[in-house]
């Protein structure tokens, strides 16, 4: 027997985990892997959280900023596969190398100086920040839970900075669909997006092999279904829409970005008609990033789209991932 075989399963159940559950693309997942992580700490010179759209230059795996569409980037942020940030606190999520894979989730201050870290298993997925900077989540993928048949599952964790109470794992939140309490070995959450409160949450649950839109409740320490078939959601700066990945095939790029009214439980597509493996970050009122695989031979691009559905993409970062907007 090949010595090296356990090794490599374990390296294609990763990769077929990020396909199959939304972690971005193959191809940067394989540029990830392969790449030496450069050092977590910014250059001096990249300076304190300011207004801007914040991205990861794929080329080198740092965090750059535009201050707006069409300005130079500044360059020499710190190495991140995913970020996210407002004004006074960032999150930003590195894969470790080595088997098996573990992410470092750092939590930065607004002169992107450590605040606190956090080691987790599997690799980095999701990272959110709440608009006040006190309440952070991020997703991995891990390997190894015994009710997978594909051998892998979601880690979603949850971050309180005003009391330093990590959640863990959200699996064990109280859970109601349909109105009735949901028992079952395979739930999974990923995706988390906060209100304005830092209480009030929307996040993606898995279970019985569906998705749902659920709003979690932090001091109750509880969550319920609002709506199937809705992935990675984003809310508004307003707090009143999300923004979401819907599953309309079964074929290679399966979701289409939609906008979800809260106040009515109204859905319209947006004008991407490429299939959108990421959870959309809100730039504006009435404008959602995201990323795609990129053109020309490039990892990941950057692109925009109006929150209205209508429009038309707009790239916005050639070589960019993980959009984040401070404003």
């Amino acid at each position: 027997m090949n010595p090296r075989a356990p090794q490599l399963r374990r390296i294609t159940v990763v990769v077929l985990a990020v396909l199959l559950l939304g972690g971005g693309s193959l191809g940067y997942v394989l540029h990830a892997r392969h790449r030496t992580p450069p050092t977590a700490a910014p250059d001096a010179s990249f300076g304190p959280i300011e207004p801007g759209l914040y991205y990861q230059d794929s080329a080198t795996g740092r965090i750059a900023r535009r201050s707006g569409a069409t300005g130079p980037p500044v360059t020499g942020g710190p190495a991140c596969e995913r970020f996210h940030a407002v004004p006074e606190r960032a999150l930003c999520l590195r894969k470790l190398p080595g088997i098996p894979a573990r992410t470092q989730a750092l939590v930065l201050d607004r002169r992107l100086g450590e605040v606190k870290r956090v080691t987790v298993p599997g690799i980095p997925n999701r990272a959110r920040v709440s608009a006040s900077g006190n309440v952070l989540s991020w997703t991995t993928f891990a390997t190894g839970d015994s009710y997978a048949t594909t051998g892998f599952s979601t880690r979603t964790s949850i971050l309180d900075l005003r009391t330093g109470y990590l959640i863990k794992s959200m699996e064990e939140i109280p859970l109601t669909i349909d109105g009735a309490r949901h028992h079952a070995p395979d739930v999974n959450y990923w995706g988390v997006t906060f209100a304005s409160d830092d209480n009030r949450f929307y996040a993606t649950v898995s279970t019985k092999g569906r998705t749902h839109l659920v709003e979690g409740d932090l001091r109750a320490w509880s969550a319920k279904a609002l709506r199937v078939n809705v992935e990675c959601p984003s809310l508004s700066p307003d707090g009143t829409r999300v923004a979401f990945k819907k599953k309309v095939t079964d074929g290679p790029a399966p979701w289409r970005l939609y906008v979800l009214d809260l106040a009515d439980l109204r859905e319209h597509p947006l004008a991407e008609p490429r299939g959108v493996d990421d959870q959309a970050a809100w730039l504006d009122d009435g404008t959602i990033g995201y990323a795609l695989p990129g053109e020309g031979g490039r990892v990941s691009d950057v692109w925009s789209v109006p929150a209205d559905g209508t429009g038309a993409p707009r790239l916005l970062v050639p070589g960019g991932f993980s959009p984040a907007a401070v404003r």
